[in-house]
């Protein structure tokens, strides 16, 4: 009898049982489903305790951040953050050009995005533990940090100049980088295989009431709620609506991201931040307000919820709209556009089936596996190139590495419309006739025209109708009088812009303009960013309260937003000493000129030969 025989036949034996038995051990809920075991509950319990019998830990991991500290996050969010397509944040700017300006704003999107899955799970888990009753369960804190960590995937070259400044002029379809970003968080899943480790950290994304998945899409994009029936939100029950405002809250514009990119963004800019978001969170409550709950903040933190909106007007005066970092975006975009248009600048992606095709850089949008390419480094590669094709975007991008940057020429500040003023009216300059005098032109005044009862509303015809985007055609919607006026106003700068732009070109023949006009606002336009938000007193803190303006204090704006027109001269570079100092003062002679053929108010104009002024000229733009 062979006994050393048998003896191999029994170890190998032994060696594939504990193989098998370790494989077991080690399958996920996903492969337990796939051999049969078909209840949830069940395969969770199988998966834990085998991990527990083999000792396997998942961990979390500690990040040192200079913003926040010592943050720890979830397994899952980790796993996210070493992946390919959120590794990309770390290439591009969070602040896009302003790094051409303020040296120091040299953070990314990729340290951003950690700080808002931070704030987002701080914030969660302290309404959780403060108000029991909204029963916010483990899985949806974890779905908001989720929300809060991929909410900026989308993102292209240098933030938001990519769909600010760049997809405008280089597609004529409307686009937001939110769409891009609900594309990658799905291509990072599929690419990663991080659906099945989602279920396993006890993630709902088959269930079709509670779906976690459109849960965490929804917060990203708010294009992805559905609002057609009771204002349910997908992948929630209507009584955890609140949960949508932590993130990303287009009502108020309180919310975490913005808690982050302020004390960053001031951190790198070395500009004060005045607003404690770790305040805002100790005093955080979710009360009912009209049937919907919402998170509202004590009365008396109403001042320094005003410094939220002071910051970012003070971040987007100072360096998000400075006039010299508007204009290396604005070369850029030259570059950028020049570069979309050559054949031999494409991005490489694969068919599929062995072959390979190219996109332009306008269109990787729509490819994921192209997108993900696609980063601040683009400049770099222009830049380095040798291709004829692209010569002249080499040129822009080297002027901006010699700091020969397109001018500014001129500055305007849009005054608002003056409601007294009898030719803001746009009938009172229109002539009529009567009937029985046809052929002879009258005016009619306002006072001969029959006035409707300001406090009915159903006097306004257009007040009860509804209409629908281009985006949502089954929606339907109501236009308010605010709104038209917007669109007019709208309307008429941009009017007023092509009419600038072709009389500079038609006086200079030789020399290329770029006429932008820049907002400076609160983050609501022209509206109080406070007037939709809600409070709650000390002695009645589940009462939802609004505040008016005229209560907080009289030194608070009229106005919440500015216009400035600005005009950018592009080739100057020919020109050196003299000869370019009078040819813009040529320029900005011409451009007075035209305020005032236009009807500006021209007030604290710029000194001629200066470039580095910040005081923009008044301009009374009677529409």
């Amino acid at each position: 009898m062979d006994f050393q025989a048998d003896g191999q036949h029994v170890i190998i034996f032994l060696e594939s049982l504990q193989q098998n038995i370790t494989d077991l051990c080690q399958a996920t809920p996903y492969q337990l489903e796939k051999i049969g075991i078909e209840h949830r509950s069940v395969r969770l319990t199988i998966y834990n305790t085998m991990k527990k019998h083999l000792g396997i830990k998942d961990l979390s991991k500690v990040f040192n951040d200079p913003i926040h500290g010592h943050i720890e996050l979830h397994p899952l969010l980790v796993k996210i953050i070493d992946t390919p397509q959120f590794q990309r944040l770390r290439n591009i700017k969070q602040l896009g050009g302003v790094y051409f300006v303020y040296p120091g704003a040299s953070h990314n999107r990729f340290e951003h995005s950690i700080g808002v899955a931070y704030l987002a799970g701080e914030l969660a888990k302290a309404l959780k533990v403060k108000q029991p009753e909204l029963d916010i369960t483990d899985r949806d804190v974890l779905c908001v940090q989720i929300a809060g960590l991929c909410h900026d995937l989308g993102h292209g070259p240098f933030s938001h100049f990519f769909d600010g400044m760049f997809m405008p002029e280089a597609s004529d379809e409307e686009w937001k980088h939110e769409e891009a970003s609900i594309k990658m968080f799905d291509y990072l899943l599929k690419e990663n295989g991080l659906k099945p480790v989602m279920e396993l950290y006890g993630l709902e994304i088959k269930n079709e009431k509670e779906n976690d998945l459109v849960f965490i899409k929804g917060m990203i994009d708010d294009t992805q709620k559905k609002t057609a029936q009771h204002e349910q939100y997908p992948g929630r029950e209507k009584e955890k609506s609140f949960l949508y405002e932590i993130v990303s809250n287009k009502e108020t514009g309180i919310d975490v991201d913005k808690f982050d990119y302020f004390a960053r963004d001031c951190h790198h800019l070395g500009i004060q931040n005045n607003f404690d978001h770790q305040r805002f969170i100790v005093f955080a409550r979710v009360c009912d307000v009209n049937g919907s709950k919402h998170i509202c903040s004590r009365d008396k933190e109403i001042e320094n919820l005003y410094d939220i909106f002071h910051t970012r007007h003070s971040i987007h005066r100072r360096a998000c709209q400075h006039k010299i970092k508007m204009a290396v975006e604005i070369m850029i975009k030259d570059a950028l556009l020049l570069a979309d248009k050559d054949p031999c600048f494409q991005i490489e992606i694969s068919n599929g089936n062995g072959t390979s095709k190219k996109i332009p850089l306008s269109k990787a949008k729509e490819e994921m596996e192209a997108y993900i390419k696609l980063t601040d480094q683009v400049i770099e590669r222009i830049l380095n190139s040798s291709s004829d094709s692209l010569k002249e975007a080499r040129e822009i991008l080297h002027r901006v590495m010699t700091r020969d940057l397109y001018r500014c020429v001129g500055q305007a500040t849009v005054v608002p419309l003056d409601p007294e003023k009898e030719d803001n009216d746009p009938i009172s300059k229109a002539f009529f006739y009567r009937k029985d005098k046809p052929d002879k032109a009258i005016p009619i005044a306002e006072s001969e025209v029959v006035p409707l009862d300001s406090e009915k509303k159903d006097n306004d015809p257009v007040s009860k109708a509804f209409f629908y985007r281009k985006d949502n055609a089954n929606k339907k919607i109501p236009i308010t009088k605010s709104e038209l006026e917007k669109n007019y106003k709208k309307k008429k700068l941009e009017e007023m812009k092509k009419d600038l732009r072709d009389k500079l070109s038609k006086h200079f023949r030789e020399d290329k303009f770029e006429v932008i006009d820049v907002t400076l606002d609160y983050g609501m336009e022209d509206n109080d960013p406070i007037s939709k938000a809600f409070f709650y007193r000390k002695d009645k803190p589940d009462k939802a309260i609004p505040i008016s303006k005229s209560k907080v204090s009289k030194l608070l704006p009229e106005h919440f937003s500015d216009e400035i027109l600005r005009v950018y001269w592009k080739n100057h570079e020919g020109l050196q000493g003299e000869e370019r100092k009078n040819k813009e003062k040529e320029i900005k002679k011409f451009f007075k000129t035209q305020c005032k053929d236009y009807g500006f108010e021209i007030q604290n104009a710029e000194e001629d030969g200066g470039n580095d002024s910040q005081t923009p000229v008044p301009v009374n733009l009677n529409l």
